[in-house]
């Protein structure tokens, strides 16, 4: 068995495809009317349907996970970042960790928590 593709709730499926499009380089491979699949293994799921599925409200900013990015410019990342319309929500801005490594988490325009850090 394998992990296939990791799935988010976004309200706006074109803004959410547009943000991983615009600072991710993500592209779709299928759109199958409110679930996309993109590049890397990322699934959009609009919100309508995985209410509907669920039944039950999603929380958005929940902060149960993250998606993990590495980027070795990761200054020339924070540039496309801050210059991103509409604005993005920080948890924390760049950041060096005890072990040397450079991290910046941010919310995603559905509330879906975002960490970018350099390679390990």
């Amino acid at each position: 068995m394998k992990l296939k593709n990791v799935l988010i709730v976004v309200k706006n499926i074109e803004r959410s495809r547009q943000f991983y499009r615009d600072l991710f380089g993500l592209e779709m491979i299928l759109d199958n009317d409110g679930n996309m699949i993109l590049t890397e293994g990322l699934v959009l799921q609009e919100e309508k349907y995985w209410k509907a599925f669920l039944g039950k409200e999603i929380i958005p900013e929940n902060n149960s996970c993250e998606l993990y990015f590495e980027e070795s410019d990761i200054e020339g990342f924070i540039e496309k970042l801050e210059t991103y319309d509409p604005e993005v929500k920080y948890v924390n801005r760049l950041m060096t960790h005890s072990w040397g490594q450079k991290v910046i988490r941010f919310y995603d325009p559905d509330g879906n928590l975002i960490e970018v850090g350099t390679p390990m």
